[in-house]
């Protein structure tokens, strides 16, 4: 029994997770509501019935059933995510990007220099123009000083202060509650059938370890993510490990499944992407021996979300969708194959 739904343990775990809003338990609600589904004969309740939805229960179904000349033993059934755009979603920019802005003016108090030096002073003064114009290097320069120069139990209640509160600009959910409703399902399904899930994404990995655990009840070792270098000292006798402004790996593109080779040790047999920068993690799926399954989510839902692919500078899906086509991979068409986008808000 969840923490959660035992009387004798809901104040206990709230204290424990801290920062994680309320909002967390409310996707929980939705991610058992969603068992509840399943358990009544349809595992995937906001997925239109179609041949996506087809192919993914088929491919779970034929590794699972026993005596199949496809079943695969649960230790072997790995299965792996991308987060941006394939489990909530990216636009205009990057969720984690929002974050560092946010950090910009909540440090600022102790980097008076900020308010004439660039990037920071674009940052400071909400002036993305001009903070385009800083370029990568810009960039960069606001991620290694919002993500190091800290422990990593502090970065982690930064980040869950951060998720508590801050909302999307266009929708004003807050950014948890802008995860895929239908991917939920997909994940807990997933799990039901004995798979193990990872999240294997170009994003910060300390920033996911600090709230996946709560939306998509993945651990926090089983998440990948782009990692900078480490350092191990004591304060006042305390061990703690220093977040160094060093890249350690980008998890991302051909880095994909670097960090699965590093991390995983295995070749997935599942794994589900949105962009070209999933596509190398695609193939290292599919070039493994027996069957596997290869996905796409394709954002077509200008009404719902947002509809974006070639030309989008966020979540750019050009060859990867070219090679879907050719080689037969599942595309998730999100205006026809999803019922609805986000959990239901909460009232």
């Amino acid at each position: 029994m969840h923490a959660a739904t035992h009387p004798g343990r809901a104040k206990a775990f709230a204290r424990k997770i801290g920062a994680v809003r309320w909002a967390a338990f409310c996707l929980f609600g939705m991610l058992v509501w969603a068992n509840a589904c399943a358990a009544a004969g349809d595992p995937l309740p906001s997925w239109n019935d179609g041949t996506t939805k087809q192919q993914i229960e088929s491919f779970v179904k034929k590794l699972t059933a026993t005596g199949s000349p496809d079943f695969v033993e649960p230790s072997k059934r790995i299965a792996v995510f991308d987060n941006d755009g394939t489990l909530w979603a990216e636009q205009p920019v990057y969720f984690e990007f929002f974050f560092a802005l946010d950090q910009v003016k909540a440090l600022s108090p102790q980097h008076p220099e900020w308010k004439t030096t660039e990037p920071f002073k674009s940052a400071l003064a909400g002036d993305m123009k001009g903070l385009a114009a800083t370029g990568e290097k810009g960039v960069l320069e606001l991620v290694a000083a919002t993500h190091s120069g800290m422990t990593t139990d502090e970065f982690a209640r930064n980040v869950n202060q951060w998720v508590s509160t801050a909302k999307h600009p266009k929708t004003h959910r807050v950014f948890t509650e802008m995860v895929y409703q239908p991917m939920l399902e997909l994940l807990h399904y997933l799990r039901d059938n004995g798979f193990k899930t990872y999240i294997v994404s170009g994003g910060g990995q300390d920033f996911m370890r600090a709230w996946v655990p709560a939306v998509y009840g993945v651990p926090p070792e089983q998440i990948v993510g782009s990692q900078g270098e480490l350092k191990y000292e004591l304060q006042n006798g305390t061990p703690v490990l220093i977040k160094l402004p060093k890249v350690a790996l980008i998890d991302d593109g051909p880095g994909k499944p670097v960090g699965i080779q590093r991390f995983l040790g295995v070749k997935p047999i599942f794994a589900f992407g949105n962009s070209d920068g999933d596509q190398q993690m695609l193939e290292w799926t599919a070039a493994g021996d027996g069957a596997r399954f290869t996905g796409l989510v394709h954002h077509t839902d200008a009404a719902r979300e947002w509809a974006y692919d070639r030309q989008s500078k966020v979540g750019k899906l050009d060859k990867a969708l070219d090679e879907a086509t050719a080689k037969g991979w599942t595309v998730v068409d999100m205006k026809k194959d999803w019922k609805v986008i986000y959990p239901a808000e909460k009232q």
